[in-house]
């Protein structure tokens, strides 16, 4: 577990299954993170309970983001590699729209990176659409520098561009 002046990263517990399927069907959340429509309450439950599997897991990286008990978000591996050569992670991460401006997000990703370095990986990477301004911003309050990288993601029936940023340790 995580510990901050405000919040706690930790792996999810079951009980926080309702609070995980709110942000997964959250309408505004999806404008931004992607996550697939959900035909059923279950289908959700069933992402959060793979989500709570690999929160538990050393190779993967998702934990839930809390304000007291309260889950108000969650980081999560988008994707990995660490080996004896290389050791980079990319996260996504979402908070919840009733929560944002608070500086959260930000608070959540310094620690993140700090806990990521500790664990080995000498790079540690993040990408969101071109338009989404305030995710870009705490990306580089926290020290992550725009990288070349791009790429042009058909998403909800809009073609979006995604913009990766990035540290190294």
């Amino acid at each position: 577990m995580i510990k901050t002046k405000r919040l706690s990263i930790q792996p999810f517990q079951e009980a926080d299954c309702t609070g995980m399927v709110n942000l997964l069907c959250n309408e505004e959340i999806k404008k931004t993170f992607m996550i697939p429509d959900f035909a059923t309450k279950s289908m959700a439950e069933r992402l959060f309970h793979q989500f709570k599997e690999w929160s538990y897991e050393e190779a993967r990286y998702e934990r839930g983001i809390y304000l007291g008990d309260q889950l108000i978000g969650f980081v999560n591996t988008v994707e990995a590699e660490k080996s004896s050569e290389k050791s980079c992670i990319e996260l996504g991460y979402v908070i919840h729209p009733a929560h944002h401006n608070h500086g959260y997000a930000t608070e959540m990703l310094q620690a993140v990176i700090t806990d990521l370095f500790e664990k080995g990986y000498h790079e540690i990477c993040a990408g969101a659409f071109q338009e989404n301004t305030a995710s870009c911003r705490v990306m580089e309050k926290c020290g992550m520098k725009r990288i070349q990288k791009t790429a042009e993601v058909d998403y909800r029936g809009h073609l979006h561009t995604c913009v990766y940023y990035r540290i190294r340790k």
